[in-house]
């Protein structure tokens, strides 16, 4: 289990215990009754757990697969499985009706009943792979160049005005693997490369733009299946009108980028990713991760007080077509966790464009910071954007949660005429009119969550461990696989390639998939002195190095330039503090001086013929003179 329900009746646990959830008393707190003694607790929902059962703790209870580790012939016949069970899950069906069912699709009902309960268990598409039988090895992916190969044809061939058959496909990609000198992959693997595009992509490519958006595309203003919280969620980028600076010396650095994801139900923010990198897969899951999990422990690390009660996993993501949001990882995640893709079509508003307005608004409040480069080089006029900048990226992300939960959250909204909290709490419980659809079920395994949506590399293990950016890393649950060729013959000489994943915001660690054990593990760095470091320090530090003539930069070189700009940097904060308090010590002499000379009774004087001051009868004290010191 994965995530656990939030209702009435819900076997839940809490404090090393199991409990019945009595009554949800808001989105912070619930009663609790415990099984064994009966007795009646209030809880916060932040400190629930999963129910425990004999003999069973959640930390042993095995994971389920990351979704991109799977070939696309074993992920296809997942899908197809949860297509069968589709009507099962969501509906209360007879045994005849389930036999009916399996009939159809070729299989015995008894399959049927054990898919259901492998998907129940976890709620994800991955616990429909099948398994793997002794002895046989798995499934491989298509080699890159006949994946290109098979991706080129059904664009050249079968997403054409000519509607030509997928048979005129998977001839075209035998003709081209030959002319390669490749072996060509199965007409069944190409048929299920076609039946993966989506019927608005093929209607559009074979038919024409006017059919498909006859067909496919919504009315203009109106978005149509948004009726409860986390039913559509719309995710978009932009650049921040605001210049950073660097944590330590203050220089200025860049803008960064904001990826921020929308419920178009109650317009609330669900969740926010900021970086200096520019959009893409990264940014994309570090967004969603966030937007799915709880934020209790992400609010108390960044010290903030008030609450953002959103988490649960979305019904549908609605994105545009930049190639962040068509890759082939979001696709599969989104799979994996029941989540329906939608395309907006470029610059075609149709859809009502709420994160566009929101990224608007928060663009205006940008334009308040020190630091800030308006939208345009009009409206910044004379202003020294450099001069001002102020905020780090720690700091900029402080006061967009601060911005987040204490302003946008709880501000009278135009379009839905309340505030979005209101509206949210109102999808929850419901009103007078409509019933709410009740607190989303929370993740109970974040870990599984976030490596889920971030980006894997691929590395041969050596005898030195791992490298990835010049940088080692090693533990000894990587001993095993030092030098394991590809497909453990000896006849190939080609090395086995591993999984890896690497948080940007600390790279002094990297995630390593165990493909025995089918879990993760922590990887350190294999010279452990070294401090830990974001992404963005590390490309600072090559971009430094580089500039400085470095040809053959290593992890020596990169670990003793991050020390040595940290000197500089540190002297450089030295030197202005210095200079700083003798300004001020200048300044406060220069009052002294000032003060002596004009106190009461040194007014009353004037310098004589040698310069020495003696009495003067027409000089007068002038009072407030000293009125600044």
């Amino acid at each position: 289990m994965i995530k656990y329900s939030i209702a009435p009746g819900c076997l839940i646990g809490f404090a090393g215990s199991n409990y019945i959830i009595k009554r949800v008393l808001d989105l912070q707190r619930v009663l609790l009754e415990n099984v064994d003694t009966r007795y009646i607790v209030q809880a916060e929902i932040k400190d629930l757990k999963e129910p425990i059962t004999e003999g069973d703790t959640p930390a042993s209870k095995p994971l389920t697969d990351d979704p991109m580790l799977f070939s696309e012939e074993e992920w296809s016949v997942a899908i197809k499985r949860l297509k069968i069970i589709e009507p099962v899950i969501s509906n209360r069906l007879s045994t005849d009706e389930i036999k009916i069912i399996a009939k159809t699709e070729g299989v015995h009902f008894s399959t049927i009943y054990r898919w259901v309960e492998r998907y129940k268990s976890t709620n994800q598409t991955s616990s429909l792979v099948p398994e793997k039988r002794a002895g046989v090895e798995k499934t491989k992916r298509l080699d890159k160049d006949v994946e290109a190969i098979v991706k080129g044809a059904i664009e050249d061939v079968y997403l054409t005005k000519q509607k030509k058959s997928v048979q005129k496909v998977c001839l075209e990609v035998i003709r081209r693997c030959d002319n390669a000198g490749l072996i060509p992959p199965s007409a069944i693997t190409i048929r299920r490369r076609i039946d993966a595009i989506s019927d608005e992509h093929k209607m559009k490519s074979r038919l024409g733009k006017e059919i498909s958006r006859t067909k496919y595309e919504p009315i203009r203003g109106h978005f149509p299946g948004a009726d409860h919280p986390l039913a559509v969620v719309q995710i978009d980028h932009t650049k921040l009108d605001v210049i950073l600076v660097d944590p330590i010396n203050r220089k200025p650095i860049d803008r960064p980028w904001i990826t921020v994801a929308i419920d178009v139900f109650s317009r609330m923010i669900i969740g926010f990713y900021v970086s200096f990198d520019p959009p893409g897969a990264l940014g994309t899951g570090m967004c969603l991760s966030n937007a799915i999990l709880p934020k209790e422990m992400y609010l108390l690390k960044n010290e903030i007080e008030g609450e953002w009660p959103c988490w649960g996993v979305m019904d549908t993501i609605h994105a545009d077509n930049a190639k962040e949001f068509r890759g082939n990882m979001l696709k599969r995640v989104a799979e994996e966790y029941g989540i329906n893709l939608q395309w907006r079509p470029v610059k075609r508003p149709n859809w009502g464009g709420h994160i566009e307005r929101l990224l608007g608004t928060v663009l205006k409040e940008i334009k308040e910071l020190p630091g800030t480069t308006f939208s345009n080089p009009r409206e910044r006029g004379n202003y020294n954007s450099e001069g001002t900048a102020a905020l780090t990226l720690k700091e900029l992300e402080k006061w967009l949660l601060t911005y987040i939960i204490s302003v946008y959250h709880n501000r009278f909204h135009n379009g839905i005429g309340m505030s979005p909290l209101s509206r949210f709490n109102e999808g929850i419980f419901g009103n007078s009119k409509n019933k709410g659809r009740g607190i989303p079920p929370r993740i109970f395994n974040e870990r599984k969550v976030r490596l889920d949506f971030l980006p894997f590399l691929e590395r041969t293990i050596q005898e030195y461990g791992v490298q990835i950016d010049h940088i080692t890393y090693y533990d000894d649950k990587l001993r095993p696989y030092i030098n394991t060729l590809e497909n453990d013959s000896k006849k190939s000489r080609q090395r086995r390639k591993f999984i890896f994943k690497r948080d940007p915001r600390d790279i002094s660690v990297i995630y390593f998939h165990d493909p025995e054990l089918n879990c993760y593990f922590d990887i350190p760095y294999r010279d452990i002195s070294h401090p830990g470091i974001t992404i963005w320090e590390y490309n600072a530090v090559e971009r430094w190095l580089i500039n400085q003539g470095k040809k053959n930069i290593d992890e020596r070189s990169i670990f003793e330039g991050y020390e040595q700009m940290r000197r500089i940097e540190d002297n450089a904060v030295e030197k202005k503090r210095i200079a700083q308090r003798n300004k001020t010590l200048v300044k406060r002499q220069h009052s002294m001086e000032n003060s002596f000379k004009n106190s009461p009774e040194n007014l009353r004087k004037a310098p004589d013929d040698h310069g020495n001051l003696v009495k003067s009868e027409t000089q007068a004290f002038k009072p407030f003179d000293d009125i600044e010191i």
